[in-house]
């Protein structure tokens, strides 16, 4: 009786958390797709009685979201890119060390996550204004590595520390070099954590706005139209931004996600 009970009890354990998640998505969904005469009422319903998609017309029609849009895309995957070239061969070499050093190693990593990114987003526009950085795409993937590389190094690292060695030596006995090695053996058996690193350093790179909000004057990216769509009081316009924004991490995570299963070593050195 105690497994069905704890089977039953996990169940609407996990639904009660899934609505909870869900019920802010749900609303904003609503809103973005709601007439005004359904929302802006005394008792407004939970369910969607009247569905519009004039909110998106607005904004399509306004020609302020292809811009911000671009430039948030072109961000995001320039700096998912760019962490991956620099954090799997750092993370691959870290993981080779004793864990001593591999400590040593994190430590001196996560030593920029410690101060708050309003305090180094000053010092770092000052920095891009010398540089003519300011208001430049290579300028904001420069700004977004600062927060984005500490997590896919530590991601990474997690990863190349679960392959065997054995298999690398096995390699190594049939003639591969190190970098072959490397490219045919653990690459790809790193692939999950790789896709995991990536779907985190777009996610961190597509929702920044500090950074943004330093270093963007004429041309924001879309976290900062949200920001500005807010203070202005607009929330139909402010909810189907905020849902164009998610659409991007829903792709991203959904075309990923083939490399997101367990078991992926399972077996790798038996025998």
């Amino acid at each position: 009786m105690k497994r069905p009970l704890t089977s039953v009890a996990f169940a609407f354990t996990l639904l009660a958390l899934a609505v909870y998640t869900l019920f802010p998505v749900y609303l904003m969904v609503k809103i973005a797709t709601g007439d005004p005469s359904d929302i802006m009422r005394e008792r407004p319903g939970l369910l969607l009685h009247s569905f519009t998609l004039e909110h998106f017309r607005n904004v399509l029609s306004s020609g302020y979201l292809v811009a911000p849009f671009e430039k948030s895309l072109s961000v995001a995957v320039l700096t998912a890119l760019g962490a991956l070239l620099l954090s799997v061969p750092a993370a691959y070499a870290i993981s080779r060390f004793p864990k001593n050093v591999q400590y040593g190693f994190l430590l001196l990593i996560f030593v920029t996550r410690m101060f708050p990114e309003v305090g180094i987003a000053l010092p770092v526009s000052v920095a891009f204004i010398r540089w003519n950085l300011l208001d430049t795409v290579p300028g904001l993937v420069l700004a977004h590595l600062i927060r984005v590389l500490p997590v896919t190094c530590w991601i990474l690292l997690n990863t190349f520390e679960t392959i065997p060695k054995d298999l690398e030596e096995a390699a190594r006995v049939d003639g591969a070099g190190k970098l072959a090695a490397l490219r045919h053996i653990v690459l790809p058996l790193a692939l999950q954590g790789i896709a995991v690193a990536a779907i985190f350093s777009f996610l961190m790179s597509w929702d920044e706005f500090t950074y943004a909000l330093y270093l963007c004057l004429s041309e924001p990216t879309l976290p900062l139209k949200v920001y500005y769509y807010m203070n202005r009081g607009n929330i139909f316009e402010t909810a189907t931004y905020s849902l164009i924004v998610a659409l991007p991490v829903v792709v991203v995570t959904y075309a990923l996600q083939k490399y997101l299963r367990s078991g992926y070593l399972a077996g790798a050195v038996k025998g």
